[in-house]
């Protein structure tokens, strides 16, 4: 999951509620203890109790661990926090004003995957209106049958005024569905995003796969770029040719990033290399990037970017009283080491004479020395039988 403050219908794609089913069943307002499968069990439940109860839902925040797991999230109503319009025109206000409403749910998942409610807020600090419930943003979905009618007329060319119109007649008006024109359209442009981006085959050009043939022994692999109004990652596939320049070898946009997100595209890509994975690949530190690549690329030596890694400095270390000395001796241990026994020496002074042993970042460039450290990755190459 990713946990931005955006509202749920942006964020968890795959969740889909039948709404005849919500019209049909009671559910039971929540209470501390009760337990569920997984964390997109919990978002079902709780969306269909907010549209039950008359109010919005978002995600709040979350902790993933170094698996992808969701190992906790908050799920809160809509009118939570403080609005801040960024609307040009203030004669056009928000449609949902945030006044701090305190109506919540966390969420924690044990050792055995099981998700619990360990808090429960059911109190509002507004009137909740079941029967206008549909108008919220995060209850306009598209389900599944609707998707692929939109689709197959999409593809027959039909234009979206006339497709939408066939789905109001069919439901019986305006009023039966839970969705507008505007939400038909937001899906068919990115259903075509996807296609172009995770699908990969209308977005990577016979050019760019000869030039992997050729180039292609070492690429790098960000996700730093974002675009569009639904601010879905861009991640790029790029190599160097021979005179130095960079060159796209393919390209995603992608809905969330995790394991399993990262997991499909590489997939995807790799078979439009016609299954020719790189020597080598390299990334900033993402855990989910991590675990993804050891997945579809095993042979691949995988490296991170050691520029942003010594680019964080300033963050980690800026303002420390002898930040220009801790950065100044950071550097000398990682690029004058020529080998892993002078690294090892010369990190072991570093975190003495600077008291840095329980700096929890050190820690973890240590434990990934492996991925990042020029002694490392050199002794690596040697033994592969590749020039430093």
């Amino acid at each position: 999951m990713d946990f931005d403050m955006e509202h749920v219908d942006n964020e968890y794609d795959e969740v889909e509620v039948d709404d005849e089913q919500e019209c049909a069943e009671i559910v039971d307002e929540p209470m501390v203890g009760m337990t569920f499968s997984s964390a997109e069990e919990v978002l079902s439940y709780y969306m269909k109790y907010g549209k039950q109860e008359g109010f919005g839902v978002y995600k709040r925040n979350s902790k993933q661990d170094d698996d992808g797991n969701i190992r906790w999230f908050t799920l809160v109503c809509v009118r939570e926090g403080t609005s801040k319009s960024k609307a040009a025109n203030i004669l056009k206000p928000r449609q949902m004003e945030k006044i701090g409403c305190m109506a919540r749910i966390n969420v924690t998942m044990n050792d055995e995957g099981v998700y619990t409610l360990a808090k429960v807020n059911l109190e509002h600090t507004h009137i909740c209106s079941p029967g206008k419930a549909r108008h919220f943003k995060c209850f306009k979905k598209v389900d599944t049958r609707v998707a692929k009618r939109l689709e197959i007329n999409e593809e027959a060319r039909i234009r979206m005024s006339k497709n939408f119109k066939s789905l109001v007649i069919e439901a019986g008006g305006y009023d039966k569905l839970s969705f507008g024109e505007k939400e038909c359209r937001n899906y068919i442009n990115k259903a075509r995003q996807l296609r172009l981006g995770v699908g990969g085959v209308e977005a990577l050009y016979a050019r760019s796969r000869a030039m992997y043939e050729s180039f292609g022994d070492v690429i790098t692999f960000d996700t730093t770029y974002l675009t569009n109004a639904y601010k879905m990652p861009f991640a790029p596939f790029v190599g160097v040719n021979h005179h130095g320049q960079s060159i796209l070898f393919g390209c995603g946009l992608i809905s969330n990033e995790d394991a399993h997100t990262f997991e499909r595209l590489f997939k995807s890509w790799l078979k439009c290399m016609k299954d020719q994975p790189p020597s080598a690949i390299i990334t900033d530190q993402d855990k989910a990037m991590q675990i993804a690549i050891a997945r579809v690329f095993p042979a691949s030596r995988h490296r991170f970017c050691l520029w942003h890694i010594m680019k964080k400095l300033p963050e980690k270390f800026g303002s420390h009283a002898r930040y220009d000395e801790i950065k100044s001796a950071l550097q000398k241990c990682v690029y004058d080491s020529l080998s892993e026994h002078k690294f090892e020496e010369r990190w072991s002074d570093f975190l003495d004479m600077y008291d840095l042993h329980e700096n929890a970042w050190l820690g973890s460039l240590y434990s990934d020395r492996h991925f990042w450290v020029p002694a490392y990755v050199r002794e690596c190459q040697l033994h592969n039988g590749v020039k430093a």
